[in-house]
């Protein structure tokens, strides 16, 4: 008996789930990324992720044996994920502001969108076109709103931050397939783990030579809360949605990110809510609307 296809409904709530823990990732990794430097972060956090997702896998039955090529598959996208994304995505977050980052990270939508309809061959369709430029022209009002200051000094992390966003992309469309064949958290467990094996070495030499004695409790609370919360539950999700949602349409949705990103900021770091975060956020709105509207 196959497995029941969930609501519409179901599948867009557990996606505004899903952005609102990923949204906390910004504020909440440069609590600890103050602390600790990224290298050292990074193996705390994959390592931890990996211990929690082989104990699962390895008690949770699953007889559906994975073909070589499908693993081989897994194992990119786990370096795509890991040395690609997140790694690369920590060490940006380090050298450049959380507004740069948020808004770096925005152009997310637009690559999972061009992807999706080159590689999975999903349709273009106008009105999903004009809905996600539309919710990203809204996602750049929102963050550029008189915190955006570009120059040299922010360079690399910019840099390194907008391939963290394209690399995501990449590991999110080819995740796509696998997780419809073997499900989101085997698909998701698997390919982090051997991301983070291949980046155990290195990682490893960092923590040797670090000292963590100033390190407070809100640093290894943002280790833990990216191991789980982001690493687990926020990449197990999106794997799952994307197995009833096509990619493209869930990139538009993908919009609403930066709004709860920015709102959490406002509480968390006392920044004021501007009114570009009001205008901007009815524009993001808006944009979705329009893509989900028949």
């Amino acid at each position: 008996m196959g497995e029941k296809t969930p609501s519409i409904r179901i599948v867009i709530g557990l996606m505004l789930l899903q952005q609102f823990i990923a949204s906390l990732a910004y504020p909440i990794s440069k609590l600890g990324l103050n602390q600790i430097e990224p290298y050292s972060y990074a193996f705390f956090r994959f390592t931890i992720a990996s211990i929690v997702f082989a104990m699962i896998l390895i008690f949770k039955k699953n007889h559906q044996r994975i073909l070589a090529a499908d693993r081989l598959k897994m194992f990119i996208i786990g370096l795509i994920l890991i040395p690609g994304n997140q790694l690369l995505f920590l060490i940006g977050q380090s050298k450049t502001t959380a507004s740069h980052a948020s808004l770096l990270f925005a152009t997310t939508p637009i690559f999972i969108y061009v992807l999706a309809i080159i590689a999975l061959g999903e349709k273009f369709l106008i009105r999903r076109t004009v809905g996600i430029l539309v919710a990203v022209a809204g996602v750049y009002l929102i963050i550029s709103g008189g915190k955006i200051q570009f120059g040299i000094q922010n360079l690399v992390g910019d840099l390194l931050v907008l391939i963290a966003a394209f690399a995501w992309a990449v590991g999110a469309i080819m995740g796509k397939p696998l997780a419809q064949k073997y499900g989101a958290f085997r698909v998701t467990g698997l390919s982090l783990t051997y991301g983070s094996l291949v980046y155990l070495p290195f990682g490893l030499y960092s923590v040797i030579n670090s000292d963590y004695r100033g390190v407070s409790w809100s640093g290894w609370f943002s280790v833990f809360y990216m191991a789980i919360a982001i690493s687990i539950v926020a990449y197990v999700l999106w794997y799952w949605i994307l197995k009833y949602m096509e990619a493209s349409r869930a990139a538009v949705i993908q919009n609403i990110q930066p709004i709860f990103a920015t709102s959490v900021a406002a509480l968390m770091l006392s920044e004021p809510i501007s009114r570009n975060l009001i205008f901007g956020g009815i524009i993001v709105i808006a944009g979705v609307l329009l893509t989900e509207s028949r």
